[in-house]
């Protein structure tokens, strides 16, 4: 395969993702990346502070 069926191949790909995806579906991906990179952060300081007693 030359580098033009490559592009084609995955800008074809890319396009029709872009155009099946719904802003509903957007919306709730932002949502769920918001939610888990807060309980992410909350359980990483809550085992810091877990190790840090526990070390004492």
């Amino acid at each position: 395969m030359d580098n033009g069926t490559k592009a084609g191949t995955a800008s074809g790909t890319l396009l029709t993702i872009v155009i099946n995806i719904r802003s509903e579906d957007i919306l709730k991906t932002m949502v769920l990346a918001a939610v888990g990179a807060v309980i992410s952060f909350a359980v990483s300081l809550l085992l810091k502070l877990l190790l840090k007693r526990w070390k004492q």
